[in-house]
């Protein structure tokens, strides 16, 4: 191995992972979307674990193979990926800086429910590129399980909103 694996701390594990991007929003990273919930040294072994935002989601063989890959680069040769939805994941968990990227992105974050997501369905949607209210849902299909399609009546531009989990 090219890296002395034995000195690599937790958090330099978590500050790599950083830089492993959300496959169907390369905005946000895994750890920005709080997909990587836990990362744990054990001898030689690396163990993370990670919850995808839907059981189904398509992208979560590559996500794998991106943390495997990342976690490659850094050492490790064995590595364990344990998917667990113990805790669903959830949009609360997106902090403000997340939705910063989001937004900036021309995705609109999705709405803060408190437990609620049902609520927000109803709900104002605010364009990320004119911030114009006067919006209206095209589809709530978007080209991700998390995203839905709207059209802005102001700016006459399509975006995307990310749904409320």
């Amino acid at each position: 191995m090219g890296n002395d694996i034995g000195n690599i701390t937790n958090a330099e594990i978590w500050e790599s992972l950083k830089e492993v991007t959300d496959p169907e929003i390369p905005v946000l990273s895994l750890v920005d979307m709080k997909i990587v919930r836990d990362v744990r040294i054990e001898g030689e072994e690396v163990y993370v674990t990670m919850t995808p935002t839907f059981a189904g989601c398509p992208a979560i063989y590559q996500m794998k193979t991106d943390i495997v890959d990342k976690l490659r680069e850094l050492g490790f040769e064995k590595i364990h990926i344990d998917i667990s939805f113990k805790e669903p994941w959830s949009t609360e968990m997106l902090d403000d800086e997340a939705r910063a990227k989001l937004e900036s992105f021309g995705i609109t974050p999705p709405t803060k429910h408190n437990g609620e997501p049902t609520g927000t369905m109803n709900a104002k949607v605010t364009c990320p590129h004119c911030k114009s209210e006067d919006t209206t849902m095209e589809n709530p299909f978007g080209p991700t399980l998390c995203r839905m399609i709207y059209y802005c009546n102001s700016c006459q531009q399509p975006f995307e909103r990310f749904k409320a989990l």
